[in-house]
């Protein structure tokens, strides 16, 4: 059973960009944590910040009360779960899983119904913001789950996040919102790099004309934290545009399942699609920029 007294062993699988940052954030506030990641070198970033490292998901299961489940996909996540030394299996009965991937709402309902038939509590429960936010503490997430589960981990979730948005008991209504979210900043990016490049082609400054955006009508949050970036010289991968690409398809894929057009979303996500097949899947998201320019001439 989990252990009721003081705070909740947590378990973390995926300790890359916002899994690492969790560890980081879970360690700051006294957390014991475990990781378990492919990667020998995230592993080894996340034990440098005090964690403890599980050769298996199924070990890292047997030592926390609390799984978060941080990896990039649909199929991934049902591995992590479910595969060969699967932590699911693993899990006492009365754990949590957190499952923090952006993943299709089909795949949360089957992975949680899967919990529930092990006697496990489960929140759907994606991130949006970015590791520097994580590691603060103020990342978005966006909850569905039981009610009673929320308010039991209470404390757990105010640490991870000051906006925590609780969007209902359905599983994959927080999947859900993550992909409306996501496809929205799909559009937000695309626009944005798009009339950067414009704008050099009409002779503006691009950094100056970013800083009117921003104090203007055109502003938006991901498009300015990118582009600045870009601007700056700073080219590191944060945000793979083949996560953002991947994204938005599955967001694509939830329109289709209700029968509803997103005719600015599918030309977005297009653009992020073949962006990836240019080259640019291991990118910077917003490399988009430098892609548009060169391939208009700029």
């Amino acid at each position: 059973m989990p252990s009721s007294l003081g705070p909740p062993r947590v378990g973390i699988v995926g300790v890359g960009n916002i899994g690492g940052a969790m560890v980081a954030r879970l360690r700051s506030c006294g957390f014991t944590v475990a990781v378990h990641d492919i990667d020998p070198e995230a592993e080894a970033r996340a034990v440098a910040l005090g964690a403890m490292a599980c050769a298996t998901p199924a070990g890292l299961a047997m030592s926390c009360d609390v799984l978060i489940v941080a990896v990039v996909d649909g199929p991934q996540t049902e591995s992590v779960l479910f595969g060969h030394h699967g932590a699911a299996a693993a899990l006492a009965p009365g754990s949590l899983v957190m499952l923090c991937p952006t993943i299709s709402p089909g795949d949360v309902e089957r992975f949680t119904a899967r919990l529930d038939a092990l006697g496990l509590e489960w929140m759907d429960a994606p991130t949006s913001g970015g590791p520097i936010r994580v590691r603060e503490g103020h990342t978005s997430l966006m909850l569905a789950c039981a009610a009673d589960v929320q308010v039991r981990h209470r404390a757990l979730l105010s640490v991870l996040s000051s906006r925590v948005m609780y969007v209902g008991e359905r599983a994959g209504d927080g999947a859900r919102t993550k992909l409306v979210n996501n496809l929205l900043a799909t559009i937000n990016l695309a626009g944005t790099a798009e009339v950067l490049a414009l704008a050099e082609r009409l002779g503006l400054d691009m950094a100056r004309t970013l800083e009117v955006i921003d104090q203007s009508s055109g502003q938006n949050w991901i498009g300015s934290e990118r582009m600045k970036r870009l601007l700056r010289g700073d080219t590191q991968a944060r945000a793979r545009t083949a996560l953002l690409a991947k994204d938005s398809g599955l967001a694509l894929d939830a329109a289709r399942s209700v029968g509803f057009g997103v005719p600015l979303g599918g030309q977005a996500a297009a653009l992020f699609a073949l962006a990836c097949a240019q080259g640019l899947a291991d990118e910077d998201d917003a490399s988009l920029l430098t892609w548009m320019r060169q391939a208009r001439g700029g």
